[in-house]
C-alpha cells in the first residue's frame, strides 16, 4: 500500500477509530472527570504536534482545559522538567518510539500526574509510559509522509474531548458523519490532481489557517516539504498580517484553510484584500460560496461540515494536493529524501 492508497483509506480508519475506541474513550473520559486537572501538559513531534495544535483549540473551547505545548529537551538535554502538579500528561505519537517523547510521560508518571498516549501502536514505549491507551486504529503505515495517522489522532482527540463532557449529545452524533465528509472530498480526486499540475513549478508559498485549522495550515505546509521539497510557511491569518504578508506580490501562491465559522470572515476579508491590492494566487479549501469563487482555485469542503471537525476533513484534499504535486515535479511520493518512517530524537 501506497501514499495515495492510505490518503484514501482515511474514511474508513475514521469509522473503525470510532467504533473500536469510543466505549475505550468513555471509560478514560470518566475516569479524569473524576480527577482534579487544572491543565493538560502535551508532547508530541512532527505530524503529531499539529494534533497537539488542534487539542490546544477543541480541549479549552469545548472542555475548559488550557492545554500547555511540552518543550522535550527540558526534559531530555537539560534535565530540568517543569512542576506537573494537578495535569494530565499526554503523548501523541505514531510509533510511540521517540526517547524524548517517551521521557516526558516517565517523567509525569514519577511526579505522579496522570499520563495518557495516543497512538498508533499500543504495545510501544509510550503506551507501556501512560496510564491509558487510546489506539488510533490507524494499521501499518508505510509511507513515511503520515496521512491516515494523522487524521486518526484528531479524532481520537475529538473523541476524547466528546468524553469529557457531561453530555455527548449532538457533539457524538456529528463525529460519526466524518467518514462521509472524507468520502466526499476524495471524490473531488481528479479536480484536486488537475489543480496539482498547475502548481508544478511552485517552489514557495504560504499556507494560512486560523482557529482549528491552523494545525490543518501547519500540517498541509509540512507535508508540501516533506513531498515536493517547496519552502512552506504556515501561519495563523492574524499572525500574518504582523509581518510576513510583506513577501507577498502578484502571483506569489498564498494556499488557505477556510470552513465556515468564527474565523472565516476575517480571513475572507484578508484574502479579498491581498487578492485586490497584490494579485496574490489563491488556492482555498472552503464550504463557503463567497471563497469559493474568490479563489482562482479551490476545492469544496462539505456543506454542513462542523467547524470543531473541519481539521479531520480538510486535510484530506490537502494531502492530495501535495501527493499529485509531488508526482507533478517527478519526485518520490512514498521516499521523501532524508526522511525515514521513524524519527527517534533525544
Amino acid at each position: 500500500m501506497g501514499l495515495r492508497e492510505e490518503i484514501r483509506e482515511q474514511p474508513d480508519v475514521m469509522q473503525r477509530l470510532i467504533d473500536d475506541q469510543w466505549p475505550t474513550v468513555q471509560r478514560i473520559g470518566r475516569d479524569l472527570r473524576d480527577r482534579h486537572i487544572d491543565y493538560v501538559f502535551l508532547t508530541a513531534r512532527g505530524t503529531s504536534d499539529h494534533v497537539g495544535l488542534y487539542a490546544k483549540y477543541l480541549w479549552a473551547a469545548h472542555n475548559g482545559l488550557p492545554i500547555a505545548l511540552a518543550a522535550p529537551s527540558l526534559f531530555s538535554l537539560y534535565g530540568r522538567p517543569p512542576r506537573l502538579d494537578n495535569t494530565l500528561v499526554v503523548g501523541i505519537s505514531q510509533s510511540g518510539q521517540s526517547p524524548d517523547i517517551v521521557g516526558v510521560m516517565e517523567e509525569g508518571r514519577r511526579q505522579g500526574a496522570p499520563t495518557l498516549a495516543i497512538v498508533n501502536a499500543p504495545e510501544s514505549p509510550l503506551a507501556e509510559a501512560s496510564d491509558w491507551v487510546i489506539d488510533v486504529c490507524a494499521g501499518a503505515e508505510r509511507a513515511v509522509a503520515a496521512t491516515k495517522s494523522y487524521t486518526a489522532e484528531l479524532g481520537a482527540v475529538a473523541l476524547l474531548s466528546i468524553a469529557l463532557s457531561d453530555d455527548p449529545g449532538d457533539r457524538l452524533e456529528a463525529i460519526k458523519r466524518v467518514p462521509d465528509y472524507m468520502a466526499q472530498v476524495l471524490a473531488q480526486e481528479a479536480e484536486v490532481a488537475s489543480i496539482a499540475e498547475r502548481y508544478r513549478y511552485m517552489d514557495q508559498c504560504v499556507v494560512l489557517g486560523r482557529g482549528y485549522n491552523y494545525a490543518t495550515a501547519y500540517e498541509w505546509a509540512l507535508k508540501l516539504k516533506e513531498l515536493t521539497y517547496a519552502v512552506a510557511a504556515p501561519y495563523s491569518s492574524a499572525d500574518f498580517q504582523h509581518g510576513p504578508v510583506a513577501m507577498v506580490a502578484h502571483g506569489f501562491p498564498v494556499l488557505a484553510v477556510m470552513p465556515r465559522g468564527a474565523v472565516h470572515p476575517d480571513l475572507h476579508e484578508l484574502l479579498a484584500r491581498l487578492k485586490r491590492q497584490h494579485g496574490v494566487e489563491l488556492l482555498a479549501l472552503s464550504n463557503a460560496r463567497e471563497t469559493l469563487a474568490l479563489a482562482d482555485r479551490s476545492v469544496q469542503l462539505p456543506v454542513g461540515l462542523p467547524e470543531w471537525l473541519s481539521p479531520l476533513v480538510a486535510i484530506v484534499p490537502g494531502q492530495l494536493f501535495c501527493y499529485y504535486l509531488t508526482k507533478a515535479k517527478g519526485f518520490d511520493t512514498e521516499s521523501p529524501r532524508m526522511l525515514s518512517k521513524v524519527t527517534k530524537t533525544a
